[in-house]
Order: structure tokens, then C-alpha cells, then sequence
């Protein structure tokens, strides 16, 4: 057996940045799956009020909200990510020690964000 011509991922270590990095690609995706959830909920209503009935009962599941939490997650860091990107794209904040902290900031923010929103929609703040 020989040895891979290029470096392989056996050889590199995974960094904060490089998980964040896939991880905004994900939560782009996510995000705009979730886009059509919000359409269907939208227009359910137009088709039949048992149509409306039934997705309500849907989302108001445990399984429902998790996926609801999980979308207001994917949403909040995928904007928080895009808002990094945007300074990066300008030259503010490149070196290895503010993509970082950036990164960590961009996850806090999101999370925090994603609790503060839930606990208003249950009407506990």
C-alpha cells in the first residue's frame, strides 16, 4: 500500500475555524429547507383549515418544536456567520486569533439568542 501523494485528513487536525466554516454551510442548507416549512405553514391555511389544524399539531409536538428550536439555531448562526464573513470580506479581523474568538462569539451569540427567542415565545421573560 502506498502513502496518499497530498496531505490527508489523517494528517490535519480539525480547528475551530474549519468546523465553523462547515458548519455555516450546513445551517445555509438548513436554513432554507426551514424556508419552506415557514411557506407551507404560511399557505396551509389557503388550502383547508384541517390542513392548517394538522400542521399546527405538527409543530406543536415535542419532535416539532425540536425542529423549531433547531431551525431559530440555524438561522441566528447562519446570519451571525454571514455578519463574520462580511468583516472578513472587508480585511478586519483575518488573523488566526480573532477568527477564532470570532468563531466562539458567533456559536455564544446564536445560542443565547436561540434561548432568549424560545423563552419569549413560551412567555417565561
Amino acid at each position: 500500500m502506498t502513502n496518499p501523494l497530498s496531505p490527508h485528513l489523517q494528517v490535519y487536525r480539525w480547528q475551530v475555524t474549519s468546523v465553523l466554516s462547515i458548519l455555516h454551510r450546513i445551517t445555509g442548507v438548513v436554513t432554507s429547507l426551514g424556508s419552506l416549512l415557514l411557506v407551507l405553514y404560511m399557505t396551509s391555511f389557503a388550502f383547508s383549515r384541517e390542513l392548517f389544524d394538522f400542521i399546527n399539531f405538527v409543530f406543536n409536538n415535542l419532535l416539532g418544536r425540536t425542529i423549531l428550536i433547531g431551525l431559530t439555531f440555524s438561522v441566528l448562526f447562519y446570519f451571525s456567520a454571514c455578519l463574520k464573513h462580511l468583516f472578513w470580506d472587508s480585511g478586519y479581523g483575518l488573523d488566526l486569533i480573532t477568527a477564532k474568538l470570532t468563531g466562539w462569539i458567533t456559536v455564544v451569540v446564536s445560542g443565547l439568542l436561540t434561548i432568549l427567542i424560545w423563552f419569549i415565545i413560551y412567555g417565561v421573560i
